[in-house]
């Protein structure tokens, strides 16, 4: 018997004008699709000219400046419309989405959906709901007590997990679908039994847990930031007064 983690998968990744999911934009976008682990990888890459200034420090991190997007890139409201459509697709076939932190990226893509096409990621999605698998919350319940950070370069050097091009969506989203693979045989014993729409439910609470933990730290630890318990997709926050 085939376990999923050696099954279809699929993964979505962005890069963005910087790390607010209310008021960033979208940069780059890909989404990488695996029949089976070892098999070769499909990859749909998009390129997108946010219509705002992109931060230094956002070039720093993804190495897109403002002039080659404006030069190479297209209008957000086609792009985020094709992207939430290959998303609905992936799902529609039953593959699992791998998202590394999936509150942010399909948060933001969600946030772009409003601003650019009045609509949501949620009604691209009614007919064929998200089963999405987060490498970084599987781990962080797997192995709670490993010290350390577990950003997508280190879960990756963790997992033996080859990261070529850090901080470019596809390299990123390939990546973080191989992650999964690592991750699912590590604790195979411990996640083989469980479909992949288990495991969203599942992580759905392990990611609320988690979540309280760290703001209480940053309670414990005089720090007034917020930690949202929401996964995979944050709410829409209420319109203003």
């Amino acid at each position: 018997m085939t376990h999923w983690y050696e099954g279809p998968l699929a993964a979505f990744d962005t890069e963005t004008t910087g790390v607010d999911v209310e008021g960033d934009r979208i940069v780059s976008a890909a989404l990488v699709v695996q029949d089976a682990a070892g098999g070769r990888m499909r990859v749909t890459r998009w390129l997108v000219n946010p219509g705002i200034p992109v931060p230094v420090g956002a070039t720093e991190i993804h190495g897109l400046t403002d002039d080659h997007l404006q030069r190479n890139g297209r209008w957000p409201a086609p792009v985020v419309e094709e992207i939430a459509r290959a998303l609905a697709e992936q799902c529609a076939a039953g593959r699992p989405l791998v998202v590394m932190n999936a509150p942010f990226d399909l948060t933001l893509l969600d946030r772009e959906l409003k601003r650019h096409r009045a609509s949501s990621l949620g009604k691209y999605l009614q007919n064929s709901p998200l089963c999405v698998l987060d490498p970084r919350v599987l781990d962080k319940h797997l192995d709670r007590y490993r010290k350390g950070r577990r950003t997508l370069t280190d879960l990756c050097e963790l997992y033996g997990v080859v990261l070529d091009g850090a901080h470019d969506a596809a390299a990123d989203a390939a990546a973080s679908l191989e992650l999964v693979r690592a991750v699912g045989r590590r604790f195979s014993s411990r996640l083989e039994r469980l479909t992949p729409p288990e495991l969203h439910t599942l992580q759905a609470a392990w990611h609320a847990a988690q979540a309280r933990g760290l703001q209480a730290w940053f309670a414990k630890n005089g720090t007034t930031e917020a930690v949202d318990p929401a996964w995979p997709l944050r709410p829409e926050l209420p319109a203003a007064a």
